[in-house]
């Protein structure tokens, strides 16, 4: 954005006139261009001259109208802070000079890449005093339609002891885009225009009938009419390729990013700069976003075998010191877990703010972890999160905040947005209605533990294999189904993701291998080696004892009522994504006589579900969990 400079300077360009702003090259350190009362100029050669003889060369470049390509190399941090210095003193004598974000990917591991959107710009000094608030989102999934919440079992990760225990406060008609917008409209009438942010922490446009048959673009075209400024692109937000993710970016009106996400033909971030700096309430925000670091494992590799994630801790090390020479208050929007993200905020320095996903916490009121605060705002549109900075002289002095859910009875649809809603989902009404089968009682998701809808599935699964045992992947998104009936949407939204039917022949004692990783990946010995959830099962019960060392967890093992034999073949049937090595299951690949099934996965337990017609939770227990 154009920022004024007094007193006016000239150039040497008779027919520019007095310059009203410039801009200054973070990387060279020398101004890239100039607005002036004619307009903007761009050039090689133009010269900015103050009447003090002062001169400042045009020096770089310029290959496109909203931006300039950075050298790969060209400047490490120190030497990079050093040359905007100079910039800014040369043009400081008489004015302010303020240096435009082009390329803060520059210095990302050694790398240049070229910015895709006119940057902020900042302003050399401090001191700044102000207040701004925060609004979040994450792990919507998808889920643009409200649904009943209660205590216990209501989404994949409330009612789970398998992990810290939370539940919502009460039953209720709960969330949707039409209630979002409301809750959002109330908080930014509430406050001075200007000062509030609205951002998502990312698993946002997939995972789900409508997104499916939208490919993303619904929850998009959502996010656009609520004004979102920035997203962090999660682990399932590549579930229709990095092609369609690009696309998406393409319909997306804010920037959906990701650090730590990158691209393997240039070695630069995925869709581009993954900061952006934002003005709000009088304090320039800088916002970083960050992914999580094992995406490749979480889905379908071959959507992501294009890009390389690294450690997002690693990614914010190298580029909140750059960052912070641009802004007064450093957000970073993460989707990594609330157990990383305490990492990142112990050993990443100069952090103000992480707004997280991924984990689906609530965490409010905010969670001070030495001088970074940290929040989050439970999953699948249910919440809206809001955080409120206060900054005095440079520092951030307060940060207060609260997770709202949306029950119906506080926020009323927005009547635009359900319109919208509406006109989005009509095309498709007639598929997402179709009720496949009755739930006599509540059936949920769990995730860390026992899940009874996976546990349904991998049933259905098993019967129609006539195997002896059934596995699943762990999965940490989906709504609970409420008694009544089960539409094609609801089923669609706990297993989404397109696949296969598999057959094979697996030994006992690659059967307990399976059990292992899967005990492993709940409890490993580094944090960061965290990934999916329990394995899910049928006709297998086991102990998983996670007081005893990697290996031997998995204890007590029987398929059908007799112990297991380490060295007797088993008829095993799963999907295509743990034959692929979803999650670290490397074992199933290694399995005999594989065979795909000639249906799809959906489609065998929706027919499954179809011959049940009234469907109970089955009994849990198959598995003992001893922590």
């Amino acid at each position: 954005m154009p920022v004024e400079v007094q007193p006016p300077l000239h150039t040497n360009e008779p027919d520019i006139g007095k310059v009203k702003s410039l801009h200054v090259h973070p990387v060279s350190g020398q101004v890239v261009w100039v607005q002036s009362q004619a307009g903007n100029w761009w050039s090689d050669t133009l010269r900015v001259l103050a009447p003090s003889a002062t001169v400042a060369v045009l020096g770089e470049k310029i290959y496109e109208a909203r931006g300039i390509e950075a050298r790969r190399g060209v400047a490490h941090q120190a030497e990079l802070e050093m040359r905007c210095r100079r910039a800014a003193r040369a043009a400081g004598r008489l004015a302010r000079a303020y240096m435009v974000a082009f390329a803060v990917a520059c210095t990302i591991a050694g790398t240049g890449c070229a910015p895709r959107g006119a940057s902020p710009t900042v302003g050399v000094g401090g001191g700044v005093s102000g207040r701004f608030t925060i609004l979040h989102t994450n792990d919507i999934h998808g889920d643009l339609s409200e649904f009943v919440a209660d205590t216990g079992d209501a989404t994949s990760q409330t009612g789970d002891r398998g992990r810290s225990y939370q539940e919502y406060p009460r039953r209720g008609v709960i969330g949707g885009a039409a209630r979002l917008a409301t809750a959002i409209a109330r908080s930014r009438q509430a406050r001075a225009a200007g000062s509030v942010l609205l951002v998502d922490a990312g698993d946002t446009f997939g995972d789900g009938l409508l997104a499916n048959l939208t490919r993303g673009a619904a929850t998009i075209r959502v996010m656009n009419a609520l004004g979102y400024t920035f997203m962090a692109l999660g682990n399932h937000d590549y579930e229709y390729t990095t092609e369609g993710t690009r696309a998406l970016q393409g319909i997306a009106q804010f920037p959906m990013r990701a650090a730590n996400a990158i691209g393997k033909a240039d070695g630069t971030p995925f869709l581009g700069d993954p900061t952006l700096v934002v003005t709000a309430g009088g304090v320039r925000v800088g916002l970083l976003a960050l992914t999580y670091h094992n995406t490749d494992q979480t889905g379908n590799a071959a959507n992501t075998r294009d890009l390389s994630f690294t450690s997002g801790i690693e990614a914010a090390r190298r580029i909140v010191p750059i960052l912070r020479t641009r802004a007064d208050v450093i957000v970073v929007v993460s989707h990594q877990g609330t157990t990383v993200d305490s990492l990142l905020a112990a050993q990443v320095p100069g952090i103000d703010v992480i707004v997280g996903g991924h984990s689906h916490d609530r965490i409010a009121p905010p969670r001070h972890m030495g001088a970074t605060w940290v929040v989050q705002a439970l999953s699948d549109g249910s919440a809206l999160g809001e955080l409120t900075v206060t900054v005095r002289e440079g520092r951030v002095v307060t940060a207060e905040g609260t997770v709202r859910e949306l029950y119906a009875d506080r926020y009323p649809p927005d009547r635009r947005m359900a319109a919208m809603l509406d006109s989005i989902r009509a095309p498709f009404r007639d598929t997402l209605q179709a009720v496949v089968a009755v739930a006599a009682e509540r059936i949920g998701r769990q995730y860390k533990s026992e899940s009874p809808v996976d546990v349904l599935a991998a049933e259905l699964l098993r019967r129609h294999a006539d195997a002896d045992v059934a596995f699943l992947p762990g999965l940490g998104f989906g709504v609970t189904w409420q008694p009544g009936p089960i539409t094609r949407e609801m089923l669609l939204n706990v297993f989404p993701h397109p696949t296969t039917v598999v057959r094979e022949r697996l030994t006992g004692a690659q059967i307990r291998a399976i059990l292992e990783q899967s005990a492993s990946n709940l409890r490993p010995d580094r944090d960061l080696d965290r990934v999916g959830g329990l394995i899910q099962s049928a006709g297998i019960q086991w102990t998983l004892d996670a007081r005893q060392p990697a290996g031997q967890r998995a204890r007590d093992i029987r398929v059908g009522g007799t112990p297991l034999v380490d060295s007797r073949p088993y008829r095993v049937v799963t999907n295509g994504g743990l034959l692929q090595g979803t999650h670290r299951q490397t074992t199933f690949a290694s399995g005999i006589d594989i065979v795909r099934d000639g249906r799809s996965f959906i489609d065998v337990i929706e027919t499954g579900l179809r011959a049940l017609g009234t469907v109970r939770a089955p009994a849990m227990g198959a598995v003992t969990m001893t922590r």
